[in-house]
């Protein structure tokens, strides 16, 4: 009975890889609905309509776009999360959905439990910037002087329990300075804010942020990223300037399949997306949103990166109390 249960078990083993293999190999025969969690324009739905045809190519089908954006990703989510583990409905989200989840928001859905991670595309870097009347001009100079000041600073965010507002939070907490939320409905208008003076500092994304800075309106201290951008080479990282262990503070964008997708055919997608970054003309396209194309990732490594994420944004939610509203 024992030698027979354990042949079965082999069988349907091996009756699996064949299975995922063969999917794989056929995958895919009809046309792909990438389902983008955010508005037409974002900066997610700009990556995807320009790796759009060339993704077409590489798979041998129409790439449909289909926006759904609205409470920070979670209706793309929830319908992707919904969707048939078949690799014909995919989820192009990004890092805001763990922060979504370490709140303690209402989900239809887990993270990341209703999800098969895919492939990460890009990481979006974002910048310390401060008005020009804030005197630092390094992350040493402006700690000290926030550390030092009798009343809080002020900071800008897209909004509560947006990236701005997490990463913001990781360094407050970590570096041990005070400072006042201010939260605006979106980063153009976390921008103008602190253009007013109506802040004196904000974390804000490269896209939003490197306008600004170019045209000497507001002063970069610091990328919140691996590395320096190309656009404003002069700005250090925080890494260079002392501050280490923010190595996720960057902000990934990826894509997901409902759970229970074949690892063949998340395999298949994410070379397919690898092989659309490798590519110069659509590299030089995204180039100047001042994203980092990964051009690397798997889903094994992706599922890594995600999880490394979920558990810093939980340490953040906890220590900073940040709370669905």
């Amino acid at each position: 009975m024992w030698r027979f249960l354990v042949v079965a078990i082999v069988a349907a083993s091996l009756l699996a890889v064949t299975f995922g293999s063969s999917l794989a190999q056929s995958y895919p025969i009809r046309p792909i609905t990438m389902v983008v969690a955010w508005p037409p324009g974002s900066g997610i739905d700009v990556m995807t309509r320009v790796m759009q045809d060339a993704l077409r190519e590489e798979l041998g089908q129409p790439i449909i776009v289909d926006n759904r954006p609205g409470a920070a990703g979670s209706i793309g989510a929830q319908a992707v999360a919904r969707a048939a583990p078949d690799g014909y409905t995919l989820l192009f989200t990004a890092a805001s959905l763990n922060m979504v989840a370490v709140m303690g928001t209402r989900l239809g859905f887990e993270v990341p439990g209703s999800f098969t991670p895919i492939v990460n595309v890009a990481v979006t870097p974002s910048l310390l910037v401060v008005h020009p009347s804030v005197r630092a001009s390094s992350m040493q100079e402006f700690i000290a002087l926030a550390r030092a000041r009798p009343s809080p600073l002020f900071y800008s965010t897209a909004g509560i329990g947006a990236p701005s507002h997490f990463v913001t939070e990781l360094l407050r907490t970590r570096t041990g300075f005070a400072a006042t939320v201010v939260p605006f409905p979106g980063s153009p208008q976390q921008m103008q804010a602190l253009l007013a003076g109506d802040v004196q500092f904000g974390i804000i994304n490269s896209s939003t942020a490197l306008p600004q800075i170019q045209a000497g309106r507001v002063r970069a201290l610091a990328v919140i990223g691996r590395n320096r951008i190309p656009q404003a080479p002069d700005v250090p990282t925080l890494h260079e300037q002392g501050l280490t262990g923010f190595s996720a503070a960057s902000y990934w964008n990826g894509i997901l399949g409902p759970a229970g997708l074949p690892q063949p055919i998340a395999e298949r997608i994410a070379a397919a997306i690898n092989r659309v970054l490798a590519r110069p003309d659509i590299s030089e396209r995204l180039a100047p949103t001042g994203n980092e194309l990964d051009g690397r990732s798997s889903p094994t490594a992706f599922a890594a990166l995600m999880k490394e994420d979920m558990e810093i944004w939980a340490e953040v939610a906890r220590a900073a109390n940040i709370r669905a509203q």
